[in-house]
């Protein structure tokens, strides 16, 4: 049948057509990608980089504490009475003497004027028992009194003086229950919100008035572990030991202070001792019950290499860096890492000072890989 042989003399032709055409595309595509490889092999992989420095390094310990007022102190009143005013508002700063409340003082001062009156009455009633006293001395002297006379005038003098003195420190005491109707700062403090209201019955030593917390200075407590705490004793000893604080998310510099206390025994719970830090908190940054991050130093590295911490990779092999040379190479160089104290880690053996390391763009390097170092890396 001539459609059959037809057919297959079409099937065979489109066959050999194909394979030629597969044939001279699979060559074209061996040479492109052999030009292609060369490309990519002189292309060089973008990275930032930094130099290993050679110096002193602060090891430090990073925990959270806690910002506390300098002092603290709830207001109670000295005198029972009636609250008649405050003199202060809720948040407030207050300086020291600053009049924050008054109690009705009505009463307080009718009882020193009785006092005053009561004094004024005993000093007259001394100068007549001292003239009675006078008189009857002369007269004894002549023989015109008996003795016993002259003694019971003698004693009402030292009666006279002594109610006087007396009626004095009533008068001493009125006066000073007086002076506690008013309420003065006892130091420069941010009031709280009042705990009672004009109108209300204050009770002596009993009722709350207002918390008041300085805030210049304030102190931040944290806790670190207790094989810290010799380094931070004998650092103590040589002079100040800063404390650094940052409010998370802050991006400002962080705050210094200094140590201030540290704990007299060791939390046998958590194997933690308490410090402080003191901040003079001039700006009013801090404010008390605020978490803070807080950076402490320990120990101090003397004529140690370091790199930032990005530099350090990791294998089954052990630790590396990539180095680059002077033809922009990278040597991909085991070395043995140290200590690691914040944004830098200590290498102990295998890199010089000067070098320079890769600390981005590690990902995409072999040894031997050519790189460009990026603007500003």
């Amino acid at each position: 049948m001539p459609w059959k042989k037809f057919a297959l003399i079409l099937a065979i032709v489109v066959a050999c057509a194909l394979g030629y055409r597969f044939i001279h595309s699979d060559k074209g595509a061996a040479k492109g990608g052999g030009h292609g490889s060369a490309a990519g092999a002189q292309q060089a992989v973008p990275v930032k980089v930094a130099r290993a420095v050679q110096g002193d390094l602060d090891l430090s310990i990073k925990v959270v504490g806690r910002v506390e007022a300098w002092s603290n102190v709830t207001l109670q009143p000295r005198v029972s009475g009636q609250l008649q005013s405050l003199a202060f508002a809720p948040g407030a700063h207050v300086r020291k003497g600053d009049l924050l409340v008054q109690i009705d003082p009505s009463l307080l001062k009718a009882q020193l004027d009785q006092a005053r009156g009561m004094v004024a009455r005993d000093q007259a009633q001394l100068v007549k028992a001292q003239a009675d006293l006078n008189r009857y001395t002369e007269l004894l002297a002549k023989n015109f009194v008996s003795r016993s006379d002259f003694d019971t005038f003698k004693a009402n003098l030292e009666v006279a003086k002594a109610t006087l003195q007396s009626d004095q420190a009533a008068a001493e005491l009125a006066q000073t229950q007086l002076d506690y109707t008013r309420i003065v700062a006892p130091f420069d403090a941010v009031a709280g919100s009042p705990l009672v209201w004009p109108g209300a019955q204050l009770t002596a030593n009993s009722t709350n008035i207002v918390v008041l917390n300085q805030i210049e200075p304030v102190r931040v407590a944290f806790n670190v572990p207790e094989d810290a705490l010799a380094s931070v004793r004998a650092g103590m000893a040589r002079g100040d030991v800063p404390v650094a604080a940052r409010i998370p998310g802050d991006k400002s510099p962080a705050l210094q202070g200094k140590m201030d206390f540290i704990d007299n025994a060791v939390d046998t719970t958590t194997g933690t001792i308490v410090l402080k830090g003191r901040f003079e908190n001039h700006d009013l940054t801090l404010t008390p019950g605020q978490f803070v991050e807080v950076n402490l130093p320990t120990t101090r590295l003397t004529n140690v290499v370091s790199v930032p911490v990005e530099a350090l990779q990791s294998s089954s092999n052990g630790s590396f860096v990539f180095v680059v040379g002077a033809n922009n190479k990278v040597q991909q160089r085991y070395v043995t890492p140290g200590t690691v104290s914040g944004q830098h880690a200590v290498i102990d053996k295998g890199l010089a000072a000067g070098e320079t390391v890769v600390i981005d763009g590690q990902m995409l390097l072999v040894d031997g890989t050519a790189v460009q170092v990026a603007k500003g890396g």
